[in-house]
This record gives C-alpha cells, structure tokens and sequence, in this order.
C-alpha cells in the first residue's frame, strides 16, 4: 500500500480524543503535527505547510470558529 504523505494538523484540547486521531491517521499513512490550544496551532502553521487542519471548536481562549476566522484572513 501506498503511503499518502500529506501533512495534517490535528488540534484538540482533550488528550485522548488528539491521540486516537493522531494513531489512526498515522497508520493511514499520513503525517501528523498536534497542538493543544489555538496559540499552540498558529505556531505550527507558521513553521509548516499542511494540508489539511482538524480543528476542535471547543477550546478554552481562542475556539475553533475564532482561529478558523483568523487563518482565512
């Protein structure tokens, strides 16, 4: 089997719910970059190119529909 090398993000404040995505998506070949928090992903995304954000929107401080908001400005 091929693997798909695209890079994907996934942010999630909960732990186990970041690490079940993360383990699945790996053995589905991709590349994954975690972050716990919104301030956390900006970071991530200024240092890398991904294809692809799974974003939780419920987050203490900035939520998933305000860095959603943010990053399409």
């Amino acid at each position: 089997m091929e693997k798909n090398r695209s890079h994907i993000l996934v942010v999630d404040d909960d732990d186990k719910i970041r690490s079940l995505i993360k383990e699945f998506l790996i053995a589905k070949g991709f590349i994954i970059s975690t972050a716990i928090d919104s301030k956390d992903a900006k970071s991530k995304i200024e240092m890398f190119n991904f294809s692809l954000i799974i974003l939780d929107v419920m987050m203490p401080g900035q939520d998933g529909y305000e860095l959603t908001k943010e990053l399409k400005e």
